[in-house]
């Protein structure tokens, strides 16, 4: 077997993105007939004619369709493969990275990654959207940098993942609160007011799950969007939140948590990227300082959550 010409997936690359031989000729610096040549060439290796006319302009095959992304993501990683490495200046960095995350992220780790990233690249802006669905849309088209959430079967599948943080759910309600006292059993949690938390306004989650083998049900009176409003109501009223436990920390300050008194999964809550810039040396930077803020919280908190309370000073 002969071994083929790599050259020509640079070409085949062009030829996809810009659905014209004259077009991709001048971006490729060659002349219309040595374009047409490589794109004869291209149809004979693949098997396919790949381009094919319709009225005045050419049009991809389903196998075009089909390679376009591929084609694309080797050519760059071959391009980040024969780049020369270059060192990041994060004194002279000026740039601005939009990360999405679900509402409780910025409030728990936002103040220590912006003072990380002000401390090492006082030129870099992080913008901080909010997590409404988990399409991989914005990660695919290059309008956020980074997302943060639990990974599921709609994500995109060629999309990087890296863990942060397992997490899992506890209750949550107001100082004074009956369940502020006691001992929390499945039927008093069951039987208080609940609030529940769905993006889509839906019920049905793994803690109502969790209490069907006791033969009960939470009593569900409203349905918010996202933890720090089931928070807020929750410190306003009688109401009982159900929350993650890491992700809502600061949000449930001055309010009294409790281990759910069913077991619950963990969730996962992972750093999500589009593998175009895997080897964007200050992308890789900006991971890393979420990573690591990520971690030293979590280990600042353990630490805290396992120091002995001082007794009364006599």
């Amino acid at each position: 077997m002969s071994t083929p010409d790599f050259n020509l997936l640079v070409t085949l690359d062009v030829l996809l993105a810009e659905g014209s031989v004259a077009r991709a000729a001048r971006r490729l610096r060659l002349s219309p007939s040595a374009m047409s040549r490589a794109l004869a060439r291209l149809r004979e290796t693949t098997g396919d004619p790949l381009l094919v006319r319709a009225g005045r302009g050419l049009v991809p095959t389903p196998r075009a369709v089909e390679l376009r992304e591929r084609v694309s993501r080797l050519v760059q990683d071959a391009e980040a493969v024969l780049r020369p490495a270059e060192k990041l200046n994060l004194k002279q960095l000026v740039r601005t990275f939009t990360l999405r995350t679900r509402e409780g992220f910025v409030e728990n780790f936002g103040p220590d990654l912006i003072a990380r990233v002000g401390e090492e690249a006082p030129g870099v802006r992080l913008c901080f959207v909010q997590k409404a669905d988990k399409d991989s849309t914005p990660l695919r088209d290059g309008t956020v940098d980074l997302e943060t959430g639990v990974v599921g079967k709609t994500t995109a599948p060629e999309l990087r993942v890296q863990a942060l943080f397992r997490d899992r759910f506890i209750g949550v309600v107001r100082m004074g609160h009956p369940l502020s006292q006691g001992e929390i059993t499945p039927s008093r949690y069951a039987a208080g007011r609940h609030i529940g938390v769905s993006r889509r306004g839906l019920g049905g989650e793994p803690i109502d799950e969790a209490l069907t083998p006791f033969g009960l049900e939470r009593e569900i009176v409203t349905i918010v969007g996202g933890f720090s409003t089931a928070l807020a109501l929750a410190r306003a009223s009688d109401l009982i939140a159900s929350v993650p436990e890491r992700h809502t920390g600061n949000l449930r300050a001055g309010m009294h948590s409790f281990p759910l008194p069913v077991s619950t999964p963990e969730i996962t809550v992972s750093l999500l990227w589009h593998p175009r810039l895997d080897a964007d040396p200050a992308h890789r930077w900006l991971r890393g300082c979420v990573r690591d803020v990520c971690a030293e919280q979590l280990t600042d908190s353990s630490a805290r959550a396992a120091r002995p309370a001082r007794g009364p000073l006599v």
